[in-house]
């Protein structure tokens, strides 16, 4: 018999995740428009968690114009594994807390979905 309300299931900082390759600590997960996190390595086949609030030191590019200022909407282009300011085909990350200059090898974001 179907319901017409919720059920509270989890609180939502992480969820479940289980990957088809070990993947370390660290590893950004794009499923869909859904980025996360994994906190820590989760192997194969192995149910672990992404962390989908926080905030998160993202790798980002180096070279001229790649700067991002404070406040700034970041995506993860998935093909290059950098935050990026650039919208295009990349998937939201969050909004940085911090600017990062173009020296910067990161970029501090706090994960929005």
């Amino acid at each position: 018999m179907a319901t017409n309300y919720a059920q509270y299931v989890q609180d939502g900082e992480g969820i479940d995740y289980t990957p088809a390759a070990d993947t370390p600590a660290g590893t950004v997960v794009v499923q869909g428009n859904l980025i996360g996190v994994t906190k820590k390595p989760i192997d194969a086949n192995t149910l672990g968690t992404i962390a989908v609030e926080g905030v998160f030191d993202f790798p980002k590019s180096t070279a001229a114009g790649s700067g991002i200022v404070a406040g700034s909407t970041v995506y993860w282009d998935a093909v290059n594994n950098v935050a990026t300011a650039t919208a295009g085909a990349n998937t939201m990350i969050g909004k940085t807390i911090m600017a990062a200059a173009d020296a910067d090898v990161t970029v501090r974001v706090r994960l929005h979905q």
